[in-house]
């Protein structure tokens, strides 16, 4: 049977599978689905339109499913998607999609999200990443696969984060930052790429010298984004193994705002 602590208020109209877990004190609301093995810790409040998959761990003090803070939203049926077998630490804030941005958030499966984290209304987030504590997401931002984000990232509204990227403590992200970059610094500007991540995920050499090319085409070549994306290409041409992640590359950039940019 679903073990919910008697002080906790749980809506007659949520789903909750009979294997989820309800801390002391925690609301939640009537439009809310949570899947098998899931459990909730204490003072939650979830709420909204908001579906939680299985076997995630949810700790204590976390608000879930809140409105978004955007002056435009007026009560519309937006939604919070949470996927499977996510960590949630303490104080963390998801707030739903705004009918602007696609109308729902979403986070995938297998992420470790550290406390104090704020994903505002529209973000997507991936799988397997990590967010360091008080990790923060403006509206619309989007997240990669395995990416990293160390304590107090900070990212603009619509900013695009690619796979097996990584921020240090304390970055600040108003551009693109492209699959594999590491980067530092407020504004963040690039270091290198995300070697030693990439050898622990099972990157063979061979990948890891082409991911080495487009650090050098982006980075060290004093090249235009246009001429890097040609060399980038040539890349893939050469070494048909690493022809996914070359793609996986130019697809990022071509989706570039010239506005906006990449980090450099």
């Amino acid at each position: 049977m679903t073990t919910i602590h008697p002080t906790a208020l749980v809506d007659a109209a949520a789903e909750l599978d009979s294997s989820v877990s309800v801390g002391p004190y925690t609301v939640i609301g009537p439009h809310v689905k949570v899947g098998a093995g899931t459990t909730i810790g204490a003072h939650c409040v979830i709420e909204g339109h908001t579906t939680i998959g299985r076997d995630n761990r949810i700790f204590q003090f976390n608000s879930l499913g809140a409105v978004p803070q955007d002056k435009k939203y007026a009560g519309e049926p937006c939604e919070l998607h949470i996927g499977d077998r996510n960590t949630v630490r303490e104080f963390c804030t998801f707030n739903i999609g705004s009918p602007g941005g696609g109308a729902i958030t979403s986070v995938g499966d297998d992420n470790w999200i550290m406390a104090y984290v704020h994903l505002a209304h529209d973000c997507r987030v991936g799988n397997h990443t990590i967010f360091a504590n008080n990790t923060q997401l403006a509206g619309h931002v989007l997240v990669d696969d395995w990416v990293i984000l160390g304590g107090f990232t900070v990212a603009h509204q619509f900013v695009r984060i690619g796979a097996h990227a990584m921020t240090a403590m304390c970055s600040l992200l108003f551009a693109d930052l492209p699959p594999f970059v590491m980067c530092q610094g407020q504004p963040a500007q690039a270091r290198s790429m995300n070697f030693e991540g990439l050898r622990r995920r099972g990157f063979s050499a061979a990948r890891i010298a082409v991911v080495k090319g487009m650090h050098k085409a982006l980075y060290r070549g004093e090249l235009t984004l246009d001429r890097a994306m040609q060399e980038i290409g040539a890349l893939g041409d050469r070494t048909p193994e690493a022809a996914a992640d070359v793609a996986m590359m130019l697809d990022f950039l071509k989706q570039t705002s010239p506005q906006r940019g990449i980090v450099r």
